[in-house]
């Protein structure tokens, strides 16, 4: 297919310049030599679990013969990440997730990637434009966006017919209709919860709850926290009663820490939750597992009626010091390129339909891929409550929104997310825990300010 031949040879990007100061990266990098006089390239943070990484590490391969990736299967682990940095051992190119890249760029443990992009000539202009805000940092690109992840409701369709609710018709702009929804569906007995009503998925998804409300918790520019702006905590506040409404914090991680999300025993075909919000890659896992369940997935709106979707996913970043640079731009383009992921969801595609299992497609970071992915490859299956599903996810996609990156994301993102467990928890109240996250969070972007 066209478009995804990548420019440099393997020799050329070995041959080049090592990388200047502030130059960040292009063709330079040395790279060590493997067996043979190939040169090396070593990963961190990615493995090969399944078609969708193998047919895309083959594709480099094929393109970049003269390259030996060495991939250190694992997830990222950031201790080892950031010594390996100090120690100027690092390796040549990372898997990471997006949303704290901000704080890595800012402390110089990765490389801008505008020399990359330009010279590489990387197609940036097929990703989605959430994807791309996420990973540029002071105007610069520190990564190359991957897979992205939607949020939708997952509906167990038996709790709302339980609530005498049609699933179709569960509005999330009415909030006080759904929570008195979500007290209908829930179920406890014996002080033992048998069936949670709406799981809100707080605090991991306050960023949605406060879009939801008509609030950011971050300014554009990322300088600002707003976590304290009285939306972001009526927003707090509502999710955490739902779940205090429905039997409260312990009770509530005591029964989820027992379910099986990806497995045929998951909590929608025991019947243990009545709806969720989640990432759609819950959907996929079901479609392999449960095709027959009966669920109904729907967009999350706000309470204006829009639909709300914070994506996020994982970026291939450089790291500061990676002796093969120029490797590590060519791997990063034929890894998201668009004619990459199209020949990596045909594997799947083909795979599942061995098997006899429903597939729902493979959701990227590049949205020219997934136009041909959901056009040319994904089709209706004979089961109508993923392919409804299939045409939401789409849907939602174009509504994403980020968290804008700032140099201080891990902490800021520590700062919200530890406020609404303490809420949770009973220790605090809305407002007071997020006043406090709001200090937080502003003296870690005012130090992330000054370095």
């Amino acid at each position: 297919m066209a478009g995804t031949r990548v420019g440099l040879t393997a020799t050329a990007m070995v041959m080049a310049g090592a990388l200047a100061a502030c130059g960040g990266v292009g063709r330079g990098g040395g790279g060590g030599t493997a067996g043979g006089g190939a040169s090396s390239l070593t990963t961190m943070g990615f493995g090969l679990p399944d078609e969708i990484a193998t047919v895309r590490v083959d594709a480099f391969r094929k393109a970049h013969p003269d390259v030996k990736p060495t991939i250190n299967q694992g997830q990222f682990d950031e201790q080892a990440f950031l010594s390996a940095v100090a120690a100027g051992n690092p390796p040549d190119v990372v898997y990471m997730a997006r949303d704290r890249l901000g704080s890595y760029a800012a402390r110089g443990a990765i490389q801008p990637l505008d020399d990359c992009v330009a010279k590489e000539h990387i197609a940036t202009g097929d990703f989605y434009p959430a994807a791309q805000q996420q990973v540029k940092y002071g105007g610069k690109w520190y990564g190359i966006p991957e897979f992205s992840t939607s949020i939708v409701l997952l509906v167990n369709n038996k709790a709302a017919r339980d609530a005498g609710v049609d699933p179709k018709t569960i509005d999330t702009s009415d909030w006080n209709g759904l929570a008195r929804l979500a007290t209908k569906m829930n179920k406890i007995s014996g002080g033992r919860i048998e069936r949670f009503g709406f799981y809100p998925k707080l605090p991991e998804f306050l960023p949605l709850w406060a879009k939801a409300n008509g609030a950011d918790i971050l300014s554009a520019d990322g300088r600002t926290a707003r976590l304290d702006d009285p939306k972001v905590v009526e927003a707090m506040d509502y999710a955490a009663r739902l779940v205090r409404s429905q039997g409260g914090w312990t009770k509530l991680k005591a029964f989820t820490d027992t379910f099986d999300y990806f497995g045929a025993d998951n909590p929608f075909t025991k019947n243990q939750i009545g709806m969720m919000l989640t990432e759609q890659f819950l959907v996929s896992a079901m479609a392999g597992t449960s095709p027959d369940a009966d669920i109904t997935v729907l967009p999350f709106k706000g309470r204006h009626g829009e639909v709300v979707n914070n994506v996020n996913g994982n970026a291939w970043v450089v790291p500061k010091g990676a002796r093969n640079a120029g490797a590590a731009c060519a791997w990063m383009k034929t890894m998201t390129a668009a004619d990459t992921w199209i020949a990596a969801a045909q594997a799947r595609a083909d795979k599942r339909a061995k098997e006899g299992k429903v597939n729902i497609g493979t959701y990227t970071g590049n949205a020219r891929a997934d136009d041909v992915i959901f056009s040319q490859i994904v089709k209706p299956g004979g089961h109508p409550a993923y392919d409804e599903a299939v045409a939401v996810i789409r849907a939602v996609q174009k509504a994403g929104f980020v968290v804008p990156q700032s140099g201080a994301a891990a902490e800021f993102t520590k700062a919200w997310q530890d406020a609404g467990t303490r809420v949770l928890q009973g220790t605090q109240n809305a407002g007071d825990a997020l006043r406090q996250a709001q200090g937080e969070a502003r003296r870690a972007l005012d130090e992330a300010g000054h370095r």
